[in-house]
């Protein structure tokens, strides 16, 4: 596996076949573990198709398996990449972390892609449902 993020808050990697592994870990993992889960079921529901695909949930190890949506982005007009998060927003979902680093470019396609659901909100009213965006306390 090839490994693409390690931080106090996630491991990810990148298998040979091109799935891509999440592992949580540090502050609130298991809430961000089960927050990424939920949203992107919730996308997949709404049908969703510019963002992962959950193919495995492990909540005892807090990994997650997902397709790959791309290769990362290294430039992108600030108003493209504002059409692309607000997109989100039809589906239910804010993203609550616009950097370019959530943003994959799927050549197959030509698709740009939305990735890293840890602390979107889910904007349906959803009581069971909290945005888990850092404050600056955190």
């Amino acid at each position: 596996m090839r490994e693409m993020k390690d931080t106090a808050r996630a491991l990810v990697r990148i298998s040979y076949d091109g799935r891509v592994h999440k592992t949580f870990r540090g502050h609130l993992a298991q809430e961000r573990f089960n927050h990424e889960v939920r949203v992107l079921r919730r996308l997949e529901e709404r049908g969703c198709t510019f963002v992962p695909r959950l193919l495995e949930v492990d909540p005892e190890t807090l990994k997650i398996v997902t397709t790959n949506c791309g290769t990362r982005v290294d430039q992108l007009n600030p108003e493209r990449q504002k059409e692309i998060f607000a997109e989100l927003e039809q589906y239910g979902v804010r993203h609550e972390d616009h950097e370019l680093r959530n943003i994959t470019y799927r050549a197959a396609d030509g698709r740009f892609c939305v990735i890293d659901f840890e602390f979107a909100t889910l904007l349906d009213g959803d009581a069971n449902s909290v945005s888990l965006k850092p404050s600056a306390a955190q």
